[in-house]
C-alpha cells in the first residue's frame, strides 16, 4: 500500500472511533449523572521526508524536508466534568451532587464512583431487620467507612447536604444519625478511569489517598448533596449532532481519497503491463 492508502485507512478507522463516542453520548443523554466523552484528533507522523538537493534553489526560504503523516488518531478519550442540569423529582432517595463530588457504589466487589444518584432502599438480604441503599441496577451504595449502607427497616430516612443519614422511627421520635454516605472529591479527574454504566474506577497505580481531597470533619467547602433532585446528563445534543455531521463529512472525504488511491494503483499496474 502507498502512503495515501495507509493515511486514508487510518483516518477512516479513527473517524469511526469518534462516531462511536458521539453515539455513546447521544444514547446516554437521558442517563442521570452521565458525563459526556470527548476525543480530539492529532496527526500520525511517522517521519520527515527529505527532498532532493535539486529543490534547494536560490531564494528558497522553506526547509527541504516536510512532514509525512499517515492520517489522524485520537490520542486520548477525555470526560467532560461540566455540571449537568438539575431535575427535581421529590423522591427522598434521589440525590444530586452540587460541585465536584462522586458517590461510591460497589459493583462485583469493586468500589466504583459515579454521579448517578437515583438510589432506592431494598430489603437487606444479609440482615432481615434492615434495608440497604442501592443504585438503579441493585448495586450497594457505600457509606463513609467503605461498607454497604443499610438502615433499620420501617423507618423514615433523610439525607442532609453533607451526606449524613438521619433515621426517624416515629412521627414524634427524634431523628438519629444512622450513618454517612461516602462522598469523594477528586483532586484530578485524570486519576479516574471511565468504565461501563457511567461509573469510574481509580486509574492503574493510583490510590484513593492520592486521587481524592482529604477534608477534615466540619471543614467548609467541597460538594453538597441535594435531596429529591437528580443531576441530568451533561450531553449537549446540538453539539453532538454538529460533531457527527463534521465527522461524517470527513469520513466521506477519506473514503474518496482511498478510492482515488486505489484507482491510481490500478492505473499504475495496468501501465506496467504494457
Amino acid at each position: 500500500m502507498n502512503n495515501s492508502t495507509i493515511g486514508a485507512a487510518v483516518t477512516m478507522a479513527t473517524l469511526q472511533q469518534r462516531l462511536d463516542l458521539i453515539a455513546d453520548n447521544i444514547a446516554n443523554m437521558n442517563t442521570a449523572g452521565y458525563k459526556s466523552k470527548e476525543g480530539s484528533f492529532e496527526d500520525v507522523l511517522t517521519r520527515v521526508q527529505q527532498q532532493s538537493k535539486d529543490y534547494d534553489l536560490e531564494g528558497r526560504s522553506t526547509p527541504l524536508g516536510y512532514d509525512l503523516g499517515f492520517g489522524v488518531r485520537i490520542p486520548q478519550i477525555t470526560t467532560s466534568w461540566e455540571q449537568g442540569a438539575m431535575l427535581e423529582t421529590g423522591k427522598p432517595s434521589d440525590l444530586a451532587i452540587q460541585g465536584g463530588g462522586l458517590f461510591a457504589v460497589q459493583v462485583n466487589g469493586v468500589t466504583t464512583y459515579t454521579r448517578q444518584g437515583d438510589f432506592h432502599f431494598t430489603p437487606d438480604s444479609a440482615n432481615p431487620d434492615k434495608m440497604a441503599l442501592v443504585d438503579n441496577t441493585g448495586n450497594p451504595v457505600l457509606d463513609s467507612t467503605g461498607n454497604p449502607l443499610s438502615v433499620q427497616k420501617d423507618s423514615s430516612v433523610a439525607f442532609d447536604e453533607s451526606g449524613n443519614v438521619w433515621l426517624k422511627k416515629g412521627e414524634n421520635e427524634p431523628a438519629t444519625l444512622a450513618g454517612k454516605l461516602m462522598l469523594v472529591e477528586p483532586k484530578n479527574e485524570n486519576m479516574l478511569q471511565a468504565v461501563d454504566g457511567g461509573r469510574f474506577v481509580l486509574a492503574g497505580g493510583v490510590t484513593a489517598g492520592q486521587a481524592f481531597v482529604q477534608r477534615q470533619a466540619g471543614e467548609a467547602g467541597g460538594p453538597a448533596i441535594r435531596t429529591g433532585w437528580l443531576e441530568q446528563s451533561n450531553v449537549d445534543l446540538n453539539k453532538e449532532i454538529t460533531d457527527m455531521m463534521q465527522v461524517q463529512r470527513a469520513y466521506q472525504l477519506a473514503a474518496r481519497a482511498l478510492s482515488s488511491s486505489d484507482a491510481m494503483l490500478g492505473l499504475a499496474n495496468s501501465m506496467s503491463k504494457l
